[in-house]
């Protein structure tokens, strides 16, 4: 029997009261509009979820929050984003607990230039510690933010002293060697791409989908990629335009300006909101990418 390929999950965006709170009713509001539009699942506390700055108490609400307004059998990832062992087992142990499908699990971030003895030891002692309630690992691949590199050996490391407990990569290097690597090393597992470029370049070569931040403006343009083979060009357009900004207030005023509420722009420092102008030309531009085309 063919196993399901993972398919495409929303990093979802955390929308903040006027008052900086996770705004938790906006939250599931639009975790359930992804999957009805095209998502398969949902993931909280990535990047694109600034789950770098979410408090724990905050990652516990918000999952509770999704989880209840979401359908019994919906499928909820959670980021686990930490340097101290002990907040990364708290951080997982807390979303296993609550019922979560999986962990995408970043490496410890603030030291640079470690070596895979270190990473090793490091993602060993977390799932140690963790104990039996782990499951469905996937690795987070994003040197981009963490300067941390998940090298193919250091993952086959990995598997070997944890076998079945690692189930996919994410890989968020916008670097298609990279990607291609990861595939031909451990295509066997998951691999997911994060940026939306080289998805249907890496869907042919195998990839089983994306977790990403564009899932929350377009999934009906990726999950076309994914599922039936779509070439993907306005979707590669679309992402030349979020990523010519600040990456995650973009995809936040594009969720709002969907929703007609920009209550979705907020984010929480050290981020700060695009200015009026590149906000503007932003939604200027993205208006005419995705206005219907004229028939002849």
């Amino acid at each position: 029997m063919t196993k399901p390929i993972f398919g495409l999950s929303a990093a979802l965006i955390t929308p903040y009261t006027t008052s900086g709170a996770v705004d938790l009713p906006k939250l599931a509001r639009h975790a359930g509009s992804v999957l009805a539009r095209g998502c398969d699942s949902v993931t909280l506390c990535g990047t694109t979820g600034e789950g770098f700055g979410l408090s724990f108490g905050e990652r516990n609400a918000m999952y509770e929050a999704v989880a209840t307004a979401l359908p019994a059998d919906a499928r909820i990832q959670v980021g686990i984003m930490a340097c101290a062992i002990d907040d990364a087992v708290a951080q997982s142990l807390a979303a296993l607990d609550a019922g979560a499908a999986g962990l995408l699990m970043a490496p410890p971030f603030y030291m640079k230039g470690m070596d895979d003895d270190g990473l090793y030891k490091w993602f060993s002692q977390v799932f140690e510690r963790i104990g039996p309630k782990l499951r469905c690992v996937i690795l987070y691949h994003i040197p981009g933010q963490t300067a941390v590199a998940l090298s193919p050996e250091l993952i086959t490391r990995l598997r070997k002293a944890w076998p079945g407990l690692i189930t996919g990569i994410k890989d968020s290097s916008g670097d298609w060697d990279t990607a291609e690597l990861f595939l031909a090393t451990h295509g066997d597992i998951s691999v997911l791409i994060g940026d939306e470029r080289l998805l249907p370049r890496a869907m042919a070569k195998g990839a089983e989908g994306s977790i990403c931040g564009v899932a929350n403006i377009a999934p009906e343009l990726l999950a076309p990629v994914i599922h039936s083979g779509a070439d993907g060009r306005v979707l590669t357009e679309l992402t030349n335009l979020v990523v010519s900004n600040p990456i995650i207030p973009a995809v936040k005023i594009l969720v709002g300006h969907l929703a007609g509420d920009a209550g979705f722009d907020a984010v929480r420092p050290p981020l700060s909101e695009l200015g009026a102008d590149q906000k503007s030309q932003l939604l200027e531009a993205f208006d005419a990418l995705m206005a219907p085309s004229e028939g002849p």
